[in-house]
């Protein structure tokens, strides 16, 4: 079994910094946390942080691609390995590949892939966001319409199927029956609002049959209004579910961002990348739906100027957090890392730097460079940022 004892590191603990720790890991865990005096007289396996920051690895709940790779173009586990490498070297340690609407037998093989990449201990693949088909058509963005439809009996059953890992879906709640809801829940499906036209008494009722997030707040969906709380108000009026925030600087304007951040009950707004084939790649144009899209002032725009999700990494996010929004890099990191990892439901492995837990870090500097990623106790230093 391997081990390592990482010391001279500033160390995001529960309870705040701690620059007197040295974190031992052993195998896939972190097995204790001790002071670092007795540490470096032990004197073998030590791993020097050089005053780095050492963070909770940063989880990802939507990565549609990266490295040049496309989801929906490579629904396998090539496809998985090379998005999971191209993100784990800009500091996620943990991600859901991202499906985004596409046909009955895309989704299959992108569920049997993940499966696959899971099994075959591929780092960092923690399940599938499959978002879409269900969507509103009014609410669409850049989701091929002739694709979108009601589930059926059939694809209801494939989505349930993966065995290993978590499995996300993004869905419009009106466009599907409560009963499906609640069957998709019972199956241990998470289930998040986006995309959706729904009014603000449809997503209060889907939230109490069992949806648990919302993907991409503010965007493609009902927004607050005097009358009209929409899709937006039942997000931050309601105090158990989550939300995912894109922090680009694009997607939402960061006043919004701190209205919601000032709304909901703290570790309930998570950061994710919404990531498209250039991340991690020196990539500026790629196919979707046809569409030629384009990266143009830090964004994935069609020609229209439509979003098309994002060039945004995590620490690129856990940076804006900081400059935009005026948080501390604790609270930034933990969007990044701890409420991400308790959205899923994985607070007992994930998210922590603590004994038990699994030795997943970022290790990034002052100037919010990643300089390793550990992944299951494995170090792997970043290649650019």
């Amino acid at each position: 079994m391997s081990a390592a004892v990482l010391i001279n590191g500033r160390v995001l603990t529960p309870e705040g910094w701690r620059d007197d720790l040295a974190v031992h890991v052993e195998g896939e865990r972190i097995a204790r946390l001790t002071g670092q005096t007795a540490a470096r007289a032990r004197g073998t396996g030590i791993h020097d942080l050089e005053g780095r920051y050492l963070l909770p690895g940063f989880i990802d709940c939507q990565v549609n691609g990266g490295g040049g790779v496309l989801f929906n173009d490579q629904p396998n586990v090539d496809g998985i390995h090379a998005i999971a490498a191209a993100h784990r070297r800009l500091g996620t340690t943990g991600l859901l590949p991202t499906l985004i609407s596409d046909s009955t037998e895309v989704m299959r093989s992108a569920v049997a892939a993940v499966d696959a990449a899971i099994g075959a201990h591929t780092p960092g693949v923690l399940g599938i966001h499959i978002e879409g088909p269900y969507l509103a058509p009014a609410r669409k963005g850049v989701h091929d319409a002739d694709v979108l439809r009601a589930p059926t009996v059939a694809e209801i059953a494939g989505i349930t199927s993966l065995r290993l890992g978590r499995t996300l879906l993004t869905l419009a709640p009106e466009c599907v029956r409560p009963e499906t809801l609640r069957d998709l829940t019972a199956a241990g499906v998470i289930v998040a609002a986006g995309h959706t036209a729904g009014d603000y008494a449809a997503i209060r009722s889907a939230l109490d049959q069992g949806v648990r997030g919302f993907t991409h707040l503010f965007n493609a969906m009902t927004q607050l209004g005097s009358r009209e709380p929409g899709a937006v108000g039942a997000a931050l009026e309601d105090r158990a579910s989550w939300c995912g925030v894109i922090v680009d600087g694009r997607h939402v304007h960061p006043a919004t961002l701190r209205v919601a951040l000032a709304a909901k009950p703290s570790g309930k707004l998570f950061l994710v990348s919404d990531a498209m084939p250039p991340v991690g790649s020196s990539q500026q144009t790629f196919t979707l739906n046809g569409e030629t899209i384009m990266v143009r002032n830090g964004a994935c725009e069609t020609a229209a100027g439509v979003l098309a999700g994002s060039v945004l990494s995590m620490h690129d996010a856990v940076r804006n957090c900081v400059q935009l929004l005026g948080l501390p890099l604790a609270e930034a990191a933990r969007m990044a890392s701890t409420y991400p990892a308790d959205f899923l439901g994985l607070e007992e492995s994930h998210g922590r730097i603590a004994p038990g837990c699994q030795a997943d870090f970022t290790v990034m500097d002052a100037d919010f460079i990643v300089h390793e990623t550990w992944i299951g106790g494995r170090c792997e230093r970043a290649q650019f940022n």
